[in-house]
């Protein structure tokens, strides 16, 4: 930039204003992806669903990310249009997902409504419900990592060399934010009237976080403009199949990714079911249920500023990813000991939630320059919504297998509880391995030149 002239990122106002617009648009994000968490014993009752069943239509939002590469797919069209036009397609059809979601748990479509014929015609053996919502939770999944990449590359824009570690720190921590308030609301949003409430909300949520996002989008054109008219504006290289490549062949990249991958491995999966949890493992109600839960997400608002200030100051991003792991493989045992209060390992859970993220995703803006950090966090998207589509799975079937009957007792009416014990083991398996990497990542940062343990912030 002109020494003479500031550019809109230099006023702390200004860059601060746009993480909290992009903030709110990701926070109806989380909000909807977890809306349905606490209500899985009512998707039982009222659609039909087994734990099997509801393992798949949560895990039908990784399937356009695991399958049509999505999230790589999404991060080139940022990368090469622009976050405007790339977020704001995404977002949109976040929008329309939602809608389908929520239009599918309804009577009406569940009496015969429009469209029911239809998915009545084929795979009889799967109800029209299942195949309803778990198309509108597809669709909601094919723009929600994508717009994700578009939210992240704009943090990134605003804030690179200046408290980048801090704003996406914070940045995930207001997205919690909604993780949390969809824990808390959508039980008591539920009525006897009508107990989709929680996930209509939800969609409306998304609608306002797409009209938000526009918001800052005018922002982010004046950006783009002023630097365009630069002196020492450089044009971005064009995309190319080989920078995937260049990604995929960087063992710091490949040590972060997997990195990434067994931790929202254990988290997110983990989470659509941890209410569930609270009321089969320590029978509570749905209400305080979901309390428990949101505990998680709000824990972050707090810890994540704090891990980000180290990264951003004092550094030691590799060293707090090893604790980060070691602390899943804690809370998880923690779980299977039903004499400690729940709220013990859902607070240090989300410690763990803060840690790793508040370390992991500056490092990656030090690993890939700039013009590819949507494509390497395309990548990175893809590679943990393959764990984000297993995972629900394993889950659900592990859960059913582990618990044979329970299933069959609470569709007729009856009281039944499931034993969580085999799928938290599974999830601590993950914890170990999320250790191994960050180690490996530690040990070779010291020849990569990466300088992950030196702070962020340039001055």
């Amino acid at each position: 930039m002109n020494a003479l002239k500031k550019a809109l990122n230099d006023s702390a106002f200004l860059r601060w204003s746009m993480m909290l617009l992009v903030s709110f648009t990701m926070a109806t994000n989380y909000y909807f992806y977890d809306a349905l968490s606490p209500l899985k014993d009512l998707m039982q009752i009222h659609l039909g669903f087994t734990s099997a069943d509801y393992g798949f239509f949560v895990s039908a939002y990784s399937i356009p990310n695991v399958f049509l590469l999505m999230a790589v797919v999404g991060g080139v069209i940022v990368d090469k249009m622009g976050i405007r036009i790339g977020g704001s397609a995404f977002i949109l059809l976040q929008v329309l997902g939602a809608f389908i979601t929520a239009y599918g748990s309804t009577d009406y479509y569940n009496s015969g409504g429009f469209g029911y014929g239809f998915m009545d015609s084929f795979l009889v053996s799967v109800s029209p419900a299942l195949k309803m919502t778990s198309l509108g939770f597809f669709f909601f999944g094919l723009g929600a990592e994508a717009g994700i990449v578009a939210i992240s590359k704009a943090i990134v824009k605003w804030f690179k060399g200046r408290e980048l570690a801090l704003a996406l720190g914070l940045n995930l921590a207001f997205a919690r934010l909604g993780m949390g308030a969809a824990f808390i609301l959508s039980p008591r949003l539920v009525t006897e009237a009508n107990w989709t409430i929680p996930i209509w909300f939800g969609a409306i949520l998304l609608l306002l976080g797409f009209l938000t996002f526009l918001v800052y989008a005018l922002y982010d054109l004046k950006f783009d403009r002023e630097i365009r008219a630069s002196d020492d504006f450089v044009p971005e290289e064009r995309f190319r199949l080989a920078d995937i490549g260049g990604l995929l062949t960087n063992r710091s990249f490949i040590f972060i990714t997997l990195l990434c991958l067994t931790f929202y491995s254990a988290i997110f999966p983990f989470t659509k079911f941890a209410p569930d949890l609270m009321i089969n493992q320590y029978g509570v109600s749905r209400e305080l249920a979901g309390t428990i839960s949101s505990v998680l997400p709000f824990g972050t608002l707090v810890f994540t500023p704090v891990f980000a200030w180290i990264c951003d100051y004092r550094g030691r991003s590799a060293t707090l990813m090893i604790f980060g792991s070691l602390l899943l493989l804690v809370v998880f045992f923690m779980f299977t000991q039903r004499f400690i209060n729940p709220f013990i390992p859902v607070f240090l859970l989300g410690v763990s939630f803060a840690l790793i993220p508040a370390a992991m995703w500056p490092s990656v803006a030090k690993i890939v320059n700039t013009d590819k950090i949507g494509t390497a966090y395309g990548v990175m998207f893809t590679i943990q919504n393959i764990g984000l589509w297993v995972f629900p799975i394993l889950i659900g079937v592990v859960l059913e297998r582990s618990n044979p009957g329970v299933t069959e007792i609470i569709l007729a009416g009856g009281d039944a509880v499931y034993d969580y014990t085999n799928p938290i083991l599974m999830m601590a398996g993950l914890g170990i391995a999320g250790a191994v990497f960050a180690i490996f990542l530690k040990r070779e940062d010291k020849t990569s030149g990466y300088d992950l343990e030196k702070p962020n912030k340039l001055n």
